[in-house]
């Protein structure tokens, strides 16, 4: 599996990076970083939540984050 980190300032002056293959993975930081940082534990997360519920297998993954 291969997940890539999206981010964009918002207007609010907030940063909002998600990840586009899990639905619901985003997260907000007050700058680039900790808005990807936060969303990659989150997916993190998401992919141990569905291992320990047996939603899927284990598979080898990979987390990119575009350079900007």
């Amino acid at each position: 599996m291969n997940f890539t980190i999206e981010h964009e300032r918002e207007e609010d002056g907030r940063w909002l990076a998600e990840v586009p293959e899990l639905p619901g993975v985003l997260a907000y930081g007050a700058t680039p970083h900790e808005a990807m940082a936060k969303a990659e534990v989150l997916a993190l997360r998401v992919l141990a939540e569905r291992l320990e519920n047996n939603e899927a297998g284990p598979q080898p993954i990979s987390i990119a984050v575009p350079v900007a």
